[in-house]
């Protein structure tokens, strides 16, 4: 068995009609430890099972429009892929393996692909990108998602807010929400 490279297939290697390269042949199934899902041979890294399923599908969801994205304008696309891939546990440090550096990129990802889902002017919660990269322990990685979020909002990627006002997270108190920022 191969295993599969953590790249997307490679250009012209899916066909539309494949649905997104799965077809009725594909063998499709998980490893015993459902780490992996082999298709055609290959060996894929699964979507980490302790995702919550809404927040799961919101990055599956970025995930297909990225996609959908790669052929026309692969520049905006590639980043969009990589973070939703990083966020869902499929590219980056083993979700079951978690390092604390790995943490930290994955929460980065997830924040960034959680605000480019959304609207806007959409705002998310830094518990969102903990659940996402922590699972049933996110609130374990509460304090180093709000490190992360003032990491982004540093490089003016993100804004963070308190009430609706802009806010510096060193200095927030309570609750805080997290927007895209004027780098976006």
């Amino acid at each position: 068995m191969r295993e599969g490279s953590p790249a997307e297939p490679a250009p012209g290697s899916c066909r539309a009609e494949d649905n997104g390269c799965m077809t009725s042949d594909d063998d499709g199934t998980m490893t015993a430890d459902g780490r992996y899902l082999i298709v055609h041979g290959r060996r894929w890294r699964a979507t980490d099972p302790a995702v919550p399923e809404s927040l799961r599908q919101e990055l599956v969801n970025e995930l297909m429009a990225a996609r959908r994205l790669v052929r026309s304008d692969p520049d905006t696309a590639r980043p969009r892929v990589q973070d939703a891939k990083v966020a869902l546990g499929e590219r980056g440090d083993p979700w079951w393996e978690p390092t604390p550096a790995g943490q930290r990129v994955r929460l980065a990802a997830a924040m960034r692909a959680l605000l480019r889902h959304r609207r806007p002017e959409a705002t998310i919660c830094p518990s969102d990108a903990a659940r996402v990269a922590g699972g049933e322990s996110w609130r374990d990685l509460m304090d180093t998602a709000r490190e992360v979020a003032a990491e982004l909002a540093r490089e003016k990627i993100i804004v963070v807010r308190q009430h609706g006002a802009d806010v510096d997270v060193a200095a927030a108190v309570g609750p805080i929400r997290l927007a895209r920022g004027p780098a976006w």
